[in-house]
């Protein structure tokens, strides 16, 4: 039967070329001119496969624009409230000075570049982009992209090439941000490259101060030195936004935030664990916390550990699946415990110091 149903089929595929009364084939003279054709068709269809992939690929590769408020995707952010309010009067001040204009009021002229100071993990990144899409729907910003780099972005290993290596950078951002990390890093002694940055930095500002915006972020006081360090920088960047460390009960809203976001969800008697592992970060790291990165991170060791537990077994429901519990935290907790004992211990060891020395003096 198959051979019955292949046989139909190659007699219908072969009864469907025309004759070759109707079609005029083409003369062969020689077995090398047959190779070449064949060369010459297979040439011809990687062309057209080729050019086909190409079209779609560029369609592809166009930036969604945002469909979301950026005013209101400010005001959702955890904290940052005097940020928020920093923001809102910084863009309703450029808003008017920019109607004034076109209105043929004389207007104040304006910085919209920016310095923003502040630990790591405090939203400095986020804002920045949310800025830039601010700019765009107030129309001082033809794009509002943001461009993020920090010194490897910038700086390239011989003197001449840092600038073509900032300028691309440049470039890019050109109708949006360009959000320098660690911007202090370009100020360092004697550091040729990192001047040579900062030099095509300023410059393109100065050429491009109508669509074209600069902040500078990193640690508040390298920052501040960062500024003073150039006479160019200081006149251009007046304009500073301190980030604040968030509180644990901020902190502990973006752990759940996280949770919301990848459908997790915590049992009740986790949670004050989860509070407790957030302090004891806090205070572990109290001279170089990272903040929500923190947070990240411990949202991140949870979910293994439960991606562990829940390997071992069979069947998992949708519930299992989404559900951290306490076994979950059980290394973190045991880490947690050790450390508070070392500070009791410490703590005691003070006292008793103390104690001794005042038996001493008596």
């Amino acid at each position: 039967m198959d051979r019955d149903l292949l046989g139909s089929m190659y007699n219908d595929f072969f009864t469907s070329i025309p004759k070759t009364t109707d079609v005029k084939k083409p003369e062969v003279k020689s077995e090398a001119d047959a190779v070449k054709q064949a060369r010459d068709a297979i040439e011809e269809a990687k062309e057209l496969v080729k050019s086909g992939p190409t079209v779609e690929k560029t369609e592809e590769e166009k930036p969604a624009e945002p469909v979301t408020d950026p005013m209101e995707d400010l005001d959702k952010l955890i904290g940052l409230d005097t940020i928020k309010d920093d923001v809102k009067e910084l863009t309703s001040f450029v808003k008017v000075q920019k109607a004034r204009k076109e209105q043929g009021l004389k207007s104040v002229p304006v910085s919209l570049h920016l310095v923003f100071t502040g630990n790591p993990g405090t939203g400095k990144t986020t804002v920045a982009r949310i800025i830039a899409r601010i700019y765009k729907q107030i129309g001082v910003l033809s794009k509002g992209q943001l461009v993020e780099v920090d010194r490897s972005g910038l700086v390239a290993g011989y003197v001449g090439q840092t600038a073509i290596k900032t300028q691309e950078q440049i470039k890019k951002a050109m109708g949006g941000v360009l959000f320098i990390d660690e911007a202090y890093s370009l100020a360092q002694k004697d550091d040729a490259f990192g001047q040579e940055a900062i030099d095509t930095i300023l410059k393109a500002m100065e050429d491009n101060r109508d669509d074209f915006v600069v902040i500078v972020a990193g640690y508040t006081g390298p920052m501040k030195k960062f500024i003073d360090s150039n006479p160019g920088l200081k006149s251009r960047f007046n304009k500073y936004i301190e980030f604040p460390d968030y509180n644990i009960d901020e902190l502990e809203k973006i752990f759940y935030m996280n949770c919301e976001k990848y459908d997790y969800t915590v049992e009740e008697d986790a949670k004050h664990q989860i509070r407790a592992l957030i302090t004891a970060k806090k205070i572990e790291n109290i001279d170089n916390f990272a903040n929500a990165r923190e947070v990240r991170n411990l949202f991140e060791e949870i979910i293994t550990n439960q991606a562990r537990r829940v390997a071992t077994l069979e069947n998992p429901s949708s519930e299992d699946m989404m559900k951290i519990v306490l076994e979950d935290l059980s290394d973190k907790v045991e880490k947690v415990e050790n450390t508070n004992k070392t500070v009791e211990v410490e703590a005691e060891a003070g006292e008793e110091g103390n104690q001794e020395t005042i038996e001493t003096e008596e």
